[in-house]
């Protein structure tokens, strides 16, 4: 399948015969592109970036407001399936233009239930604290670990596959999930090219490296960051080494058997063909993996408003965007000294990222009003042991996106008065926040939009052929029944029988 791109925003699946953009999806995306550059400028001029602080009451009309919200996903679950839309849907121009429509819905409920600063506040808070910021990270990592080349084919067998997961489930806490999974995709998918049941291998690669192996530290997945920002000692995600691995060990284990029974069914010309095709593994590109650290530090250490480092509480603070400016200045210097030919042999394009830009835009701005809800009415859920917290903040990470879904809960509970003898963690019982982080991060994966890699890892592969399930075939062929059971046993051994 061509990887060649013939716009900017053309199909993630790199087609050139894709529909034209109606006249309609052009007014959505000029006034989105539009209203992005106001917000930035009025958040910029507007005490320094910081973002418009509001009280949070429950929405008027709350059922009416989320409507936006079901309607994007339904069109992410639909609009693939219909022969109507299929064909349209490839273009990341209508994506985009569905996301601004289903955005400026909500926009237009804010409008009505709290006026003009009602909408700009939402917007402040989806696009200048969330979204850019996500973005931002995503498309740093993506294009610095797209100039490094792990070039090979090796023999598909399903300890060769079951080794490509567990390294990536590892890397994946230290370089995040977004540049573990870029890394990794690839050569994975090269590895099985000839295989003919390659599915549950991309599946499963979500499951692990996109999602599960990034709950060591901070930088592993964007949640995580967010408690690092809110007081969470940079090294005390490493406490969760113990449920990570209980997961990661399940998971590859149940893959090892699923691959092993696949593997039996290709065909012997298929097999003899991968045999035939091996190639020793040989990395290139191997500047990219000092930009990548330089991301991960500008990460971890330039806050906005805080001193930046180096200097003291006095001294130089960083200003608004610096961060990703930062982390701009470093896919600039990827672009510029990484060897020529090396994202062309990973088949590199900007289709994927692409992708997660045109949809998150509308999933960002959409899912506040439901977030406003849960702050609101979060304590009343009765929520008090760990595995509540674990479970709610999970199953609301499958379709919220989990950076804000942990932030509604990581509230919640700091909200709850202290228990006698047990451990306060940056204000909140610490069995809270092992349930809160391990379901923010282990339950992204239930969904391809639960965490932002899974669109990436998922638009990669079809690019290469494979023909990936729809948002509900995830869902129901592979996310509820293997890692439904796994949470399960995670639950009652972690956060009921030890009570972690």
């Amino acid at each position: 399948m061509s990887t060649s791109i013939s716009t900017p925003m053309d199909d993630a699946s790199g087609t050139h015969d894709a529909p034209r953009m109606t006249t309609s999806a052009r007014i959505a995306i000029a006034a989105g592109v539009g209203a992005v550059a106001l917000l930035i400028w009025h958040s910029v001029s507007n005490d320094h970036g910081a973002a418009v602080h509001h009280e949070v009451h429950a929405p008027h009309l709350w059922g009416i407001g989320i409507v936006p919200f079901i309607a994007i996903l339904g069109a992410i679950a639909i609009f693939p399936l219909l022969p109507a839309t299929h064909h349209w849907w490839e273009s990341n121009l209508n994506r985009l233009a569905v996301a601004l429509i289903c955005g400026a819905a909500t926009l237009v409920y804010a409008l009505a239930i709290g006026g003009v600063s009602k909408a700009i506040a939402i917007l402040d808070h989806a696009i200048v604290a969330e979204y850019i910021p996500f973005i931002m990270l995503l498309f740093s990592l993506y294009v610095i670990s797209g100039g490094i080349n792990l070039r090979g084919d090796l023999a598909a067998h399903p300890s060769t596959n079951t080794a490509f997961l567990a390294i990536g489930a590892l890397a994946a806490s230290f370089i995040g999930t977004t540049g573990a999974s870029m890394l990794l995709i690839r050569p994975l998918l090269q590895t099985n090219r000839d295989r003919k049941h390659v599915v549950h291998t991309v599946v499963f690669f979500i499951f692990l490296v996109s999602n599960v192996g990034g709950c060591l530290l901070p930088i592993g997945d964007p949640p995580l960051f967010l408690g690092f920002l809110k007081g969470v000692p940079f090294f005390w995600t490493f406490n969760l080494w113990k449920e990570w691995a209980a997961c990661c060990v399940i998971l590859l284990i149940l893959y090892f058997i699923w691959d092993t029974m696949a593997y039996k069914k290709e065909r012997k010309t298929d097999i003899q063909r991968d045999e035939s095709h091996k190639q020793p593994l040989r990395l290139t590109g191997w500047i990219n993996f000092l930009w990548l650290g330089g991301v991960v530090a500008s990460v971890a250490f330039i806050v906005p408003h805080k001193p930046f480092p180096g200097f003291g509480p006095d001294g130089f603070h960083s200003f608004p965007f610096m961060r990703e400016l930062f982390m701009l200045a470093f896919v600039a210097l990827s672009l510029k000294t990484t060897p020529k030919g090396v994202r062309e042999a990973n088949h590199f394009n900007y289709a994927a990222i692409l992708e997660v830009a045109a949809l998150f835009v509308g999933i960002f701005i959409c899912m506040q009003i439901p977030v406003e809800v849960l702050q609101v009415n979060g304590a009343a859920l009765g929520l008090s042991e760990s595995w509540h917290y674990f479970w709610a903040t999970g199953l609301l990470s499958s379709v919220l996106d989990n950076a804000p879904t942990y932030v509604v809960f990581f509230e919640t509970a700091k909200a709850l008065p202290p228990v006698e003898g047990v451990k306060l963690v940056a204000g909140l019982a610490e069995p809270l926040l092992i349930a809160i982080s391990l379901g923010a991060v282990f339950m992204g994966a239930m969904t391809y939009i639960g965490n932002g890699p899974n669109f990436m890892v998922k638009a990669i592969a079809e690019q290469s052929g494979v023909r990936m399930p729809s948002f509900f075939g995830y869902m129901i062929r592979y996310s509820i029944p293997v890692l439904i059971p796994v949470f399960v046993v995670i639950t009652v051994i972690f956060l009921v029988l030890f009570g972690s």
